[in-house]
């Protein structure tokens, strides 16, 4: 077997690991298994880590599988939370189950015949028949509340200022420490990985393993080290908001600009992380871009891959094209390629005036439409200078003072883009 820990070593994705899960995986194909729990129906660019790690466990020829956690998503993990998270009603969680399920579907082949073919699993599926006293005598017997107690995710609920922890989520990883032993007797489950913050839930499902099979049950763990940003704020976030998987939640060009906008030092990590170029490839990517840090081909190559994994090279081409109409030589063709929301996106920001549609069917002058109409100048004056300078460009075309706003000039039968110089934009709206 190809060494996928020294793989994922030097890309930065090892953050703990149980002795003899190296060897395990160079043994032999080895199945493994990361959880997904149904908090949303999406996942944002923080998933994207462990789904990357499935798609290394498939090229690596080991078997993946994904857990929804339909079960444990109707508690919540207490893992990295101060407070109680409320509750999922049964139409929202499945909601957020179909919807995980379609995003993860995009990533790994779940109908492919290969013995090491990617598995999708919900563990509702195996805990909605299980009773409570089987539960507590079955698996609740075998886990110390001692053992428990001393996981940090307990611990800190438990001496921080607050309601402290319902024994509901304190249930938490006994559940999850269940779907290690059920999918170790009918998958042959040797492995689970998941972000660092998961390591005290995973290791109680190790232990589970073991005391619900026989010592001779080995089984093991490794985890991800959750991913910050250089300044240590959260990574995932932009202006505030997730940067979510699906465009109707985060649009494709959004997804774009957020990768192309990260600094230096976040995107040599990144880079290493949310690609799969090889190591002489990104290697030469950082000398090129440490050589002229200006032309950003780090930050570019970047964008370029994740939004091509995420979304498609169709879309990645879109989105380049959009960035291109702020920031290069765009047409006016270029423009009617851009959806509404897509349009309001890529000038977000900039100042906004409307006039009525009547108005442009009847045709406006140029001059009245920079001024009086929209404010964009000052005068009429300043206008007929702008124009006679040659400076002025409506949907990217320069126009003289002869020239007539009509409606053949409205982008998706509502915008006009209004220009002076390079930089100085102006929308008109409409209505």
């Amino acid at each position: 077997m190809k060494n996928l820990v020294a793989e994922l070593q030097w890309r930065g994705l090892i953050h703990d690991m149980m002795p003899g899960t190296e060897e395990q995986l160079l043994k032999e194909m080895t199945t493994t298994y990361i959880g997904f729990d149904p908090t949303s129906d999406s996942l944002h660019i923080g998933s994207l880590v462990p789904i990357i790690l499935l798609v290394h466990l498939g090229n690596f020829e080991h078997k993946p599988i994904a857990l929804i956690g339909g079960a444990t998503g109707m508690i919540g993990d207490p893992s990295g939370k101060s407070d109680e998270r409320n509750l999922l009603d049964e139409v929202t969680l499945k909601k957020n189950v179909a919807g995980i399920k379609a995003v993860l579907l995009r990533f790994l082949d779940f109908n492919a015949t290969t013995p090491n073919a990617a598995l999708l699993v919900n563990n509702y599926d195996w805990m909605k028949d299980f009773s409570f006293i089987n539960f507590a005598r079955d698996v609740g017997k075998r886990i110390t509340v001692n053992y428990m107690m001393s996981k940090d995710s307990v611990k800190k609920r438990l001496t921080a200022d607050g309601e402290g922890m319902s024994f509901t989520e304190f249930t938490y990883q006994l559940i999850q420490g269940y779907d290690f032993h059920h999918l170790y007797k009918t998958h042959n489950c040797v492995l689970q990985m998941g972000g660092s913050d998961q390591w005290g839930n995973i290791t109680t499902g190790t232990e589970l393993v073991r005391k619900m099979n026989g010592e001779g049950a080995k089984v093991f763990a490794l985890t991800c080290p959750l991913i910050t940003k250089a300044d240590g704020s959260k990574f995932g976030k932009s202006e505030g908001e997730n940067v979510w998987l699906d465009a109707d939640k985060t649009s494709v060009y959004k997804f774009y600009q957020f990768w192309l906008n990260t600094t230096d030092e976040d995107s040599e990590k990144y880079i290493k992380i949310f690609t799969f170029l090889d190591k002489q490839v990104i290697d030469n990517l950082i000398a090129d871009h440490k050589q002229a840090a200006h032309i950003r081909v780090l930050q570019r190559r970047l964008a370029e891959e994740v939004t091509t994994l995420v979304h498609g090279k169709s879309e990645l081409n879109k989105a380049i094209q959009a960035s291109n109409i702020l920031f290069g030589n765009a047409t006016t063709e270029d423009l009617k390629q851009l959806d509404a929301a897509t349009f309001l996106e890529v000038f977000e920001g900039v100042p906004q005036a409307e006039i009525s549609r009547n108005e442009i069917a009847n045709g406006i002058n140029i001059v009245a439409v920079l001024n009086e109409k929209s404010g964009f100048l000052k005068s009429n004056g300043e206008a007929r200078r702008a124009l006679a300078e040659n400076s002025i460009a409506v949907n990217k075309e320069k126009v003289t003072e002869e020239f007539q706003l009509t409606s053949n000039n409205l982008i998706n039968n509502k915008f006009v883009l209004l220009q002076r110089g390079k930089k100085n934009y102006f929308v008109i709206k409409a209505i």
